[in-house]
């Protein structure tokens, strides 16, 4: 299969890259990639993304930007950050790449356990989830020609636990790999408007 994996540089998306590389070929698009450049934020640049890459096989978007702070310091503008990127973002990404997939083909977006189990100043990335969650299950019952919707959403990762592990005291972390057989299965099974929860 021909797979875009957006956000190919972050810590999940270079681990789905990596195991899809072995049985696909893999076209890793980035802010400012060498095989693919995209800014999520940007529907044209989603647009020209997708007609340079022309006809593929499955989409992931392992990328996404939201606003930590307290709840007290959120405002309009902190909060659009995440709606205009991950939200917006991982939707317009999913419904530009329609027309270019192939019949049966996936599209797989990341969240995170954030909604379904939050910290201090997550709000931001809470409300965010719960939407793209919401987005994928009522997306999935009107997707033409047999393409399929699912959504990954690992808790937070062996990896990153360096640089937040002090925001996740008592979380149980997951290995990247074991994250990106989640993708692996959304892109490779046969469901479609499911929520993949990587807690272990």
């Amino acid at each position: 299969m021909k797979i875009v994996v957006v956000g190919g540089s972050g810590t999940i998306g270079q681990a789905v890259v990596s195991v899809l590389r072995s049985n696909h070929e893999v076209l890793c698009a980035t802010r400012r990639g060498r095989e693919l450049s995209v800014d999520m934020t940007d529907k044209r640049s989603i647009e020209s993304m997708f007609k340079s890459v022309g006809e593929f096989d499955a989409l992931v978007v392992a990328s996404g930007k939201v606003h930590f702070a307290p709840l007290d310091e959120m405002s309009d503008e902190t909060y659009l950050i995440g709606i205009e990127n991950k939200l917006m973002g991982s939707v317009n990404l999913a419904l530009s790449a329609i027309p270019n997939l192939t019949y049966g083909g996936s599209i797989t977006l990341t969240t995170g356990l954030l909604n379904r189990d939050p910290i201090v100043q997550s709000s931001s990335a809470a409300m965010v989830n719960g939407a793209l969650e919401a987005f994928v299950k009522a997306a999935a019952i009107e997707m033409p020609r047999g393409i399929r919707i699912n959504v990954v959403s690992p808790t937070v990762i062996t990896e990153s636990m360096p640089a937040y592990g002090e925001y996740f005291k008592g979380y149980i972390p997951v290995d990247v790999a074991t994250a990106a057989q989640a993708y692996v299965k959304s892109i490779e099974g046969a469901q479609t408007g499911q929520v993949y929860c990587v807690d272990r």
